[in-house]
């Protein structure tokens, strides 16, 4: 049964190759979702698929790409968003979450 969380990445994650490590890291796994830069420095992911490899995403933010610094990853669960099922995306335009 898949399950659906939200990611809010602090450090230094932006300019860095970020958006696309993750983007790369979720559609290995076989997650949908999205990956977008905010406005505050941080990034956003929304993860939908099994709960085991939503836990292994994390585990890969937790890392992030070689030339980012990731000084902490905030999770919560989220609602199942059908609109996003089916594809992982990067997401352009930033907001605050």
């Amino acid at each position: 049964m898949d399950v659906a969380r939200r990611y809010r990445v602090e450090g230094r994650v932006q300019g860095v190759g970020f958006r696309f490590f993750v983007e790369r890291a979720a559609r290995q796994l076989g997650l949908a979702g999205y990956v977008k830069n905010l406005g505050d420095g941080r990034v956003e992911v929304y993860a939908l698929g099994p709960p085991a490899e939503l836990d292994d995403l994390k585990r890969r933010l937790e890392q992030g790409p070689r030339a980012a610094r990731v000084e902490r990853v905030l999770e919560e669960e989220a609602a199942v968003e059908e609109r996003y099922r089916g594809d992982f995306t990067v997401e352009f335009g930033g907001g605050l979450w």
